[in-house]
């Protein structure tokens, strides 16, 4: 055999034993794609239960247990505005298993704690979907005598300090609602953190508390008995859902602007494929005629993205809100 002829047959061999083991390399993360899941999955929700996201998690996980064939199992792991949660769901077995519903307080979040966090959302997690996206409604205990924002920030200005929000955490998207909109209106408010979205809102219906940034979900019900006042929208314009309430932007507050929003996390170490299922899954349920009936009532705008998508919209929201805490002078951990 000529050298030209068998340098040729050994470049063809390389060549196959490459593809060899490109194929092997893949073929584990297919086959457990194929499988999954092949035992229940653990819906981590890092806050209290009774707020919004816990409803969220709590109304998607029955149709998914359906579709998967599997128990999706809701876990509520609250403290630290979502730390206690969001570590557990970091250091989880990286096989689809265990995933975990955070909220635009997250990324909110890290502005204000990055060097004490014990995750990273960009390095510890994969984006599956961004599902909700929603303004929160300022919400008052009727016993406060302020029927508009003009109304409030005046009640502010006259008795510094007297006016208290909860919030779900220090940090938290709730927290620098409050934040933003003292610092636009040069107006003190005392913030109260908690260890949830939930908690916070039985204060301000006990009375403990003034008022809070609430989300439509979880706001609404007490809106229509009167155990709430509800006096604005924090998202730019107008919900559809509540056209009856200004935003606060339009108040004469000039740049106000928040929008919540939910969605899935998966280890970082999750395979793509597995990923893949979990993103069509939830996507699936979210498109349903039922699920988006049920929470357009409600306020709430159901997404659905690509994990790409979502990837995308968590780093630009970590911008966002690192420049929110250094113009809002918020000290960072």
């Amino acid at each position: 055999m000529n050298a030209p002829h068998f340098a040729g047959l050994s470049r063809l061999a390389s060549l196959f034993c490459f593809v060899c083991a490109m194929f092997a390399a893949a073929m584990p993360e297919e086959a457990s794609a194929q499988q999954f899941p092949q035992r229940p999955v653990r819906l981590i929700v890092p806050l209290a239960p009774g707020g919004g996201v816990d409803i969220t998690a709590r109304t998607v996980a029955p149709r998914l247990s359906t579709l998967w064939g599997q128990s999706v199992v809701v876990d509520n792991r609250p403290g630290g505005t979502g730390a206690i949660g969001l570590e557990t769901a970091a250091r989880a077995q990286p096989d689809g298993h265990t995933i975990v519903l955070i909220t635009g307080t997250h990324t909110a979040r890290r502005a204000t704690h990055y060097g004490r966090l014990s995750y990273d959302l960009l390095k510890d997690f994969r984006a599956v979907t961004q599902m909700t996206r929603q303004s929160y409604v300022l919400v008052l205990h009727p016993a406060v005598p302020a029927k508009s924002i003009p109304d409030l920030l005046a009640l502010a200005k006259a008795k510094p300090g007297s006016l208290a929000y909860g919030s779900a955490g220090q940090g938290s998207l709730q927290h620098l609602s409050g934040a933003l909109l003292g610092t636009l209106t040069n107006t003190e408010l005392l913030h109260v953190a908690y260890k949830g979205g939930g908690p916070a809102l039985a204060d301000v219906l006990g009375g403990q508390i003034s008022m809070v940034f609430a989300t439509p979900l979880e706001s609404v019900p007490h809106i229509k008995t009167g155990r709430l006042r509800a006096l604005a929208v924090t998202s730019p314009k107008r919900s559809p859902a509540m056209p009856e309430l200004p935003a606060i932007a339009e108040t004469g507050v000039a740049g106000y602007e928040v929008t919540n929003w939910y969605g899935v996390l998966a280890p970082v170490a999750t395979p793509a494929a597995v990923v893949d299922i979990l993103n069509r899954g939830i996507v699936d349920v979210l498109r349903t005629p039922e699920m988006q009936e049920r929470f357009r009532g409600d306020g709430v705008e159901l997404v659905g993205s690509t994990p790409a998508e979502y990837q995308k919209h968590i780093s630009a929201e970590i911008v966002k809100w690192e420049g929110v805490v250094k113009r809002a002078g918020i000290q960072v951990d």
